[in-house]
C-alpha cells in the first residue's frame, strides 16, 4: 500500500517533533548504566502478547504495542486507563461520559461510540487473563500493577473475537516470597484524594500472599451554574484485592486473585452547546424553540457560558452513579516435560451491577433525563499449552465464555410529558480453539502460522422505547419481534514473517483476519421517519476485517536511541456502528446496524533517545486515514443512501496524534535525586457521530511532574500537573433535537481541565 499523501507532507514531523508518549517502555537497557528515573524508563519490560510460557521482552516481539511497567505507571501518576489516553499514537482510551466508568476505546480508528452494554467493543480489555464482557465498569481506578500492555491491530488469534481494534492487557502485581510494601497518598487542588497501600510476602513455605487496598475521594471539579455547586462530578470509590500464590509441587502453581469494589458518584457532567433558537412551522403557526442559553435565561441564569472551551455546565439534575463489582481469577500453571512447555488454565468469574441517573439534555429544565441499570455476570475458562519442539514454538488452546446481561433505561422527557422505559436481557456464550506456531527457518527468519475458530450464540429479548413495556424493576413483556436467537462463527488465520537483522534490529510483517460477532441493541429507541413507527429490533451481522502490517524495531547508537514503527492497512466488511440521530419523540434515536465497508490505513512511530545518563527524550507520531468503500445504510438520517453518506468521515478517526517529552534526573549530592518530567501530546479533531454533526475537539495536553527521592529510595514526594493548558476534551458529542436547546443542541460530557497535585509514595 502507499503512504497517504498527507503523511508524506508531514514527514518532517516524524524526524522533528513527532508525538510524545512519555514512555516507550520496551527492549533491553542501553549498554551504559543509566540510573534513577531514566534507568527505570529504559528498563526491560516483559509482555505476554504472544501468550508464551514465559513473558518476553517487548522489543523482541513482532507486535505493535506500547507497554508500561508498574513503576512507570506510578511515575506517570496513572489513575485509570483514561490517564493513558493521550500518551500513545493512534490510541484513544476514553470514558464515553454517558455512564461513568464505561469504556469507549478506539485504536487505529476502530471504536464503537456506545454505552450500551449489549454492544461488544472493538478493543478488548483483559485483566489477569480475564476478558471483560461489557464496556461498563472498565474505566475504574488502578493501583499496584505489574504492568499494562496496549496491543494495536486485530488480536483475534490469541485473544479471541471482538478485538479488531486491539487489546488492553492489565496485569495486577502478583504475590511473591520477598516481603514488600507500598503506600501512596495524593491530593489535588480540587481535593481529589487517593490513599492506597499494598503488602506482600510469604505466608508459609508454599503460600505467598498480597493485599492491595485503594480509596479515592474526589470532591468534584466542575461549576454547575444551575445549582450553584462549584464541585460537580464528585465521586467516592474503593476496592480491595487479596491474592495468593500456592506452590502445589515442584512443577505446579496456583494463583488466586480476588477483588471487590464500589463507586458512588454524581452523574454525568455535560454541556448543551445549542447556540441558536429554532423555529418550527406547523399547521397552527410558528413554534419558537430557544437556544440553550435562552432556556437557561428563562429560569434566571443569565451568565452561562456554554461555548466550546468553557467548563461551565447548567444541569438541574446532577444525577448519581453507583457501581459495584466482584471477581475471582484463578490461574493454574504446570510445567511439562512434553515440549519443555507449560499448561495454563485461567478460570474467571465476575459480577457487575450499576445504577445511574443522568441529565442528558444538560439544561436547567427537565427535557431529557435518563435513569438506567446494568446487571452482568460472566464466567470464562481458557486452557492453553505453550512449549517448543525443536525449531517450532507452539501456543495452542481452547476458550469458553458465558455471560448474562440485563439493561433497563427510563427516559423522562419534556417536563414529564413522556415517561418511557425499555431495555433488554441477553444470554451469551462463545467458545474458540486456537493455535499459533512460530517456526525458526534459520537463525534470522521466523515464520508464523496460526488460526482461531470462534463460535458464539446470543439469546436476546428487547423492549423498545417508546413502547413502554417495562419499569426499572423489570419488563412484563418484550417486543414481539424482539425475542430472538442468533449465532455467528468465523475462522481467523494469521501468516507472518520476522527477520532478525542483527541483535539491535528486527523487521516483521503479517496478514491476519479479525472477527466481531453480531449482536442486539438494548437501547432500541426512536421513530423511523419513513414509517412513522418505532425502529424494529434486529440483529446485526458479524463484522470482518483483513489486516496487513509491516513493522521495524531498531536500537541505534549502542542502545542510546530506540525506534519502533509500523505501517498498516485494514479493510473492514459490514462495519457495525451505533448511529446517534436527534429524535423529537425519544430524544435520541440509537440505531445499531451494519453501515458500511471501509478501508483504514496509517502509520505510527515511537522513539526515545538517552541524551545522557540523566536525560531522556521521547517522541512519537501516529497518522490514520480512512474512507468508506461502500455504504450499506443511511448514515446522516436524511432518508437516502447516496454519495453524501459515502463522503462522510469515519467516527473517532483522528488523523494526527503527536508530541514530545523529556525526563531529567538531577543528582543532589548525598541528599538524593530530583526528577523532572514534561510531556506534550496532541490529538486532531475528529467526528464523534456517524452523521459528522457531533465533533470531538482538537486537544493539546501538557503534563509535568517534579519529584524528590532520597538516596535510600524509601520514598518519593512529587508535585504534578495534568492538562496544564486547561484544554477541553469531551467524552462524546451527541446531537439532540432542536426542541432541547435550539440549533446545535447537544449532549456533551466533559473531562476535567487543569489539575495540580502532590503525591507521597513510600516503599519498604
Amino acid at each position: 500500500m502507499g503512504i497517504p499523501s498527507k503523511l508524506k507532507q508531514h514527514s518532517a514531523l516524524l524526524s522533528a517533533c513527532s508525538v510524545a508518549t512519555l514512555w516507550l517502555a520496551s527492549g533491553a537497557a542501553p549498554s551504559f548504566a543509566a540510573e534513577g528515573s531514566v534507568g527505570t524508563l529504559m528498563e526491560e519490560v516483559q509482555v505476554t502478547a504472544r501468550k508464551r510460557a514465559d513473558a518476553e521482552i517487548l522489543q523482541e516481539v513482532p507486535v505493535a504495542a506500547t507497554a508500561y511497567s508498574g513503576d512507570q505507571l506510578e511515575a506517570l501518576h496513572t489513575k485509570d486507563l483514561q490517564s493513558l489516553s493521550f500518551k500513545m499514537p493512534n490510541v484513544q482510551l476514553e470514558d464515553v461520559g454517558t455512564v461513568k466508568n464505561t469504556a469507549n476505546f478506539t485504536v487505529r480508528g476502530l471504536g464503537i461510540n456506545s454505552s450500551i452494554p449489549s454492544i461488544d467493543p472493538t478493543v478488548g480489555v483483559f485483566v489477569d487473563g480475564m476478558y471483560l464482557g461489557v464496556n461498563a465498569g472498565v474505566v475504574t481506578d488502578l493501583f499496584d500493577l505489574e504492568g499494562v500492555e496496549v496491543l494495536r491491530g486485530p488480536q483475534g488469534l490469541l485473544f479471541g473475537r471482538n478485538v479488531t481494534g486491539g487489546a488492553v492487557v492489565i496485569k495486577t502485581a502478583r504475590p511473591t516470597e520477598e516481603f514488600s510494601s507500598r503506600f501512596k497518598l495524593s491530593t489535588t487542588d480540587n481535593l481529589d484524594t487517593v490513599a492506597a497501600g499494598s503488602i506482600n510476602g510469604a505466608l508459609s513455605d508454599t503460600v505467598n500472599g498480597r493485599l492491595t487496598v485503594y480509596y479515592n475521594d474526589d470532591r468534584g471539579w466542575f461549576e454547575n451554574v444551575a445549582t450553584g455547586n462549584d464541585n460537580a462530578g464528585a465521586s467516592d470509590s474503593w476496592f480491595i484485592r487479596p491474592s495468593f500464590s500456592i506452590q502445589l509441587n515442584d512443577t505446579a502453581e496456583l494463583l488466586v486473585r480476588m477483588e471487590h469494589g464500589r463507586m458512588d458518584s454524581d452523574g454525568v457532567v455535560a454541556q448543551n452547546r445549542g447556540s441558536e433558537p429554532y423555529f418550527e412551522v406547523t399547521d397552527t403557526g410558528v413554534i419558537p424553540w430557544g437556544s440553550a442559553t435562552q432556556i437557561a435565561a428563562s429560569v434566571g441564569i443569565d451568565d452561562w457560558d456554554n461555548s466550546k472551551g468553557s467548563f461551565e455546565v447548567a444541569q438541574n439534575e446532577e444525577g448519581s452513579q453507583k457501581d459495584e463489582w466482584s471477581q475471582i481469577i484463578t490461574e493454574f500453571n504446570k510445567d511439562m516435560a512434553f515440549g519443555d512447555g507449560t499448561i495454563t488454565n485461567i478460570l474467571a468469574w465476575r459480577e457487575y451491577e450499576a445504577r445511574g441517573m443522568g441529565d442528558i439534555d444538560s439544561l436547567p429544565l427537565t427535557l431529557f433525563h435518563a435513569d438506567s441499570s446494568v446487571e452482568q455476570s460472566q464466567l470464562s475458562n481458557e486452557l492453553r499449552y505453550a512449549g517448543r519442539f525443536g525449531r517450532t514454538a507452539l501456543t495452542t488452546g481452547a476458550y469458553w465464555f458465558s455471560q448474562d446481561v440485563t439493561y433497563l433505561e427510563n427516559r423522562l422527557l419534556f417536563m414529564g410529558a413522556f415517561d418511557w422505559t425499555g431495555g433488554g436481557k441477553q444470554d451469551h456464550s462463545t467458545y474458540g480453539v486456537f493455535a499459533q506456531a512460530d517456526i525458526d527457518l534459520n537463525e534470522a527468519w521466523v515464520l508464523t502460522l496460526g488460526g482461531r475458530y470462534s463460535r458464539e450464540k446470543k439469546d436476546a429479548k428487547i423492549a423498545s422505547i417508546p413502547l413502554n413495556t417495562c419499569t426499572l424493576s423489570g419488563c412484563s413483556s418484550y417486543d414481539e419481534n424482539g425475542i430472538d436467537s442468533e449465532s455467528w462463527s468465523a475462522f481467523t488465520p494469521k501468516v507472518g514473517l520476522q527477520w532478525t537483522v542483527s541483535d539491535d534490529t528486527q523487521l516483521y510483517t503479517f496478514w491476519t483476519k479479525g472477527f466481531r460477532s453480531g449482536g442486539y441493541n438494548f437501547r432500541n429507541a426512536g421513530i423511523n421517519p419513513l414509517t412513522g413507527k418505532p425502529y424494529a429490533p434486529q440483529a446485526t451481522d458479524q463484522e470482518e476485517q483483513n489486516s496487513f502490517e509491516i513493522g521495524a524495531k531498531v536500537d541505534w547508537l549502542d542502545g542510546r536511541l530506540r525506534t519502533n514503527m509500523a505501517v498498516f492497512h485494514n479493510t473492514i466488511d459490514d462495519m457495525q456502528r451505533e448511529e446517534n440521530l436527534p429524535d423529537a419523540v425519544t430524544g435520541v434515536a440509537q440505531i445499531i446496524r451494519n453501515t458500511a465497508d471501509a478501508t483504514i490505513r496509517g502509520a505510527e512511530l515511537e522513539a526515545m533517545a538517552a541524551l545522557s545518563e540523566n536525560l531522556l527524550f521521547t517522541f512519537n507520531v501516529g497518522y490514520v486515514d480512512g474512507d468508506y468503500d461502500k455504504v450499506l445504510g443511511d448514515l446522516n438520517g436524511d432518508g437516502l443512501v447516496d454519495g453524501t453518506d459515502l463522503g462522510l468521515e469515519i467516527p473517532r478517526l483522528a488523523p494526527w496524534t503527536y508530541g514530545a517529552g523529556f525526563i531529567h534526573d538531577l543528582q543532589l549530592g548525598a541528599y538524593g535525586t530530583l526528577t523532572s518530567r514534561l510531556n506534550f501530546n496532541h490529538r486532531d479533531e475528529a467526528p464523534y457521530t456517524d452523521d459528522n454533526r457531533g465533533m470531538l475537539s482538537e486537544v493539546d495536553m501538557v503534563d509535568f511532574s517534579i519529584g524528590f527521592t532520597p538516596d535510600n529510595g524509601s520514598y518519593t514526594v512529587s508535585l504534578f500537573g495534568k492538562n496544564m493548558l486547561d484544554e477541553m476534551a469531551e467524552g462524546n458529542n451527541t446531537q439532540l433535537p432542536p426542541e432541547m436547546g435550539g440549533i446545535g443542541a447537544s449532549f456533551t460530557p466533559l473531562n476535567k481541565g487543569r489539575v495540580m497535585g502532590v503525591e507521597f509514595l513510600y516503599e519498604l
